[in-house]
């Protein structure tokens, strides 16, 4: 038995055999691991380099000259830096850590941002100090406008953002301007009667557009174009002007214009 296997170890297609899995075995072997050095580029030692500090948009040549990638993780509100600013990376910088990387790694970072949405409030109805209140707890800036209204005196009538109502719930940047709309009942409260006297049709009409919930109504029959109107000024008004003359908010003051105008005065 001994003898047969000896003689069968020692014949050419045994040899041949085994010299063919020896080759196989090399060859995929070696093949394999010349694979593996090719794709995990072994040995490659590239620095880190140190991005905090540095903005985003500047770094497309310099991590291209690293042979490195970046990922931006999260956006960070910080209005004290430039938007983009990089806040932290991962890995650390290799000056810092000793780490080094291979090429391609993905350096991720988090970056600064000067904007910060906030969910603005639903202010309608609500008392004015309430509003004020929640507008700064928000860090919102505001302005306050008043309207005519008995029913809604010192409650928030309107919310407007850039001149349009803003809905409840909508966000926005913070430090954004509200304008509260604000009610006021102006019955009764005593206002200075002005003196329009020798005025145009126009400087009359911003002056008592100016007052609260004044009224004002002009009359001119020379006027025949509008060239006519705006050259006209008044010659008498209703109610008529007297030094420390007071009259009622919501009062309609009405004059009488002339475009041949003489100054009796």
């Amino acid at each position: 038995m001994l003898i047969k296997l000896w003689n069968y170890i020692k014949s050419k297609r045994f040899l041949l055999n085994f010299g063919a899995i020896i080759a196989v075995y090399f060859i995929v072997i070696f093949g394999f691991k010349a694979y593996l050095n090719s794709r995990t580029n072994h040995g490659q030692k590239i620095e880190v380099p140190n991005l905090v500090g540095k903005n985003q948009n500047n770094l497309k040549a310099l991590i291209s000259q690293y042979n490195l990638a970046i990922e931006v993780l999260d956006s960070i509100y910080d209005p004290t830096k430039v938007e983009g600013t990089i806040l932290a990376q991962d890995p650390l910088p290799s000056s810092f850590s000793q780490i080094y990387v291979k090429e391609g790694r993905v350096i991720k970072v988090r970056v600064s941002k000067r904007s910060q949405l906030v969910e603005m409030p639903d202010l309608v109805d609500k008392s004015q100090r309430f509003a004020e209140n929640i507008l700064n707890n928000r860090k919102f800036r505001y302005k306050l406008e008043y309207q005519p209204s008995r029913e809604a005196h010192g409650a928030v009538i309107d919310q407007l953002y850039k001149g349009k109502f803003i809905a409840p719930t909508t966000k926005l940047p913070i430090g954004s301007r509200i304008t509260l709309v604000v009610g006021r009942d102006e019955t009764g409260v005593s206002m200075v009667l002005p003196n329009l006297y020798g005025l145009t049709i126009v400087e009359a009409k911003e002056r008592v557009e100016n007052m609260r919930s004044m009224e004002f109504f002009a009359v001119c029959p020379s006027c025949i174009t509008s060239a006519d109107s705006l050259l006209a000024r008044i010659v008498s008004q209703s109610p008529e002007f007297s030094e420390g003359a007071i009259v009622a908010s919501g009062t309609t003051i009405s004059v009488y214009a002339e475009k041949e105008f003489t100054d009796s005065e």
